[in-house]
């Protein structure tokens, strides 16, 4: 299934992020977290590609993917980055994605790797995205975005410009890295917009429910704390229960703020943990599904 189609029927989509087991984790522990998602009411789910892009990494990511849509009868994308893989290591990998029936890829250049060279191939992840699409246009191509810029890039006109080339390589929707502030979401769709930019946009989401996360969130995206956020972090820093609670219940609000706003679709980075997408499914289904009732016109940014 092309997930592009997905936006002319449903008014907000809900995915979800998965990622392959750690390689000191037992395999068995992702048929568990799969197998306890199967009920969730979620569009797709995305599988993560592991940093360095090794080859056994690539085939862990189309082996779950595979899982997902053969075993759980719920559409997978299938991350692909290329900052390490030259034409022929990709060609392979989109050789086993259609022999699997994944269709749908989040084309990404990917994270660097401190004692790893990057290939030269490509540069970017617009290089990837044209290469697939000029290998096999039957894929379906979603890309990454950054509400706030990303880290390398000198400022977020510049960076909604090289968006534009990703968009025109073949990118039918795009994903945000995820962000704790809705009001630097919605500058950033109104700039995209003005940039040309009109295809769907979810907005990515990951609850903060434990103090570790916080510091180890903000340094990996560089996602900014509103005060709000930091208000509930500090105060209850030590109450691992309580920091959950108010982490899950912040989480929900900036969803609902976000639908209310015309957002096309929320994706949820659940780090792997069951209970907070479940608890936070069931936050907001009830909200898409009165907000999927209203009429259509002027959901769309």
């Amino acid at each position: 299934m092309d997930l592009s189609t997905l936006f002319n029927h449903k008014k907000v989509i809900f995915s979800l992020e998965i990622f392959p087991p750690k390689k000191d984790t037992p395999y068995n522990v992702i048929y568990n977290t799969l197998l306890k998602l199967r009920g969730l009411p979620v569009d797709f789910i995305s599988v993560t590609y592991g940093a360095g892009g090794s080859a056994a990494q690539r085939e862990k990511t189309v082996e779950i993917a595979s899982l997902i849509l053969t075993t759980y009868h719920i559409e997978p994308v299938a991350h692909l980055t290329c900052v390490n893989s030259d034409r022929r290591e990709i060609s392979e990998t989109l050789s086993k994605l259609k022999e699997g029936n994944i269709r749908n890829i989040l084309a990404l250049r990917g994270d660097i790797t401190p004692g790893i060279p990057p290939k030269e191939e490509f540069k970017h992840a617009s290089d990837l995205a044209k290469f697939i699409k000029e290998t096999d246009p039957s894929f379906n191509l979603i890309g990454g975005c950054y509400p706030e810029c990303h880290p390398e890039c000198e400022n977020l006109d510049r960076d909604i410009e090289n968006l534009k080339i990703k968009i025109d390589s073949g990118v039918s929707h795009l994903i945000t890295q995820l962000f704790f502030d809705n009001r630097v979401f919605y500058k950033f769709r109104e700039k995209a917009v003005q940039a040309g930019i009109h295809v769907p946009i979810e907005a990515g989401i990951m609850p903060i429910v434990n103090k570790n996360q916080v510091e180890r969130t903000v340094t990996m995206c560089g996602a900014s704390v509103p005060p709000k956020m930091a208000r509930f972090i500090s105060k209850y820093c030590n109450d691992p229960v309580a920091l959950k609670d108010a982490g899950l219940f912040y989480a929900t609000e900036q969803i609902m703020d976000l639908i209310d706003n015309g957002v096309q679709g929320i994706h949820l980075y659940t780090m792997n943990n069951v209970e907070t997408a479940s608890r936070i499914s069931e936050n907001i289904q009830n909200i898409i599904a009165a907000e999927n009732q209203r009429p259509r016109e002027g959901i769309n940014v």
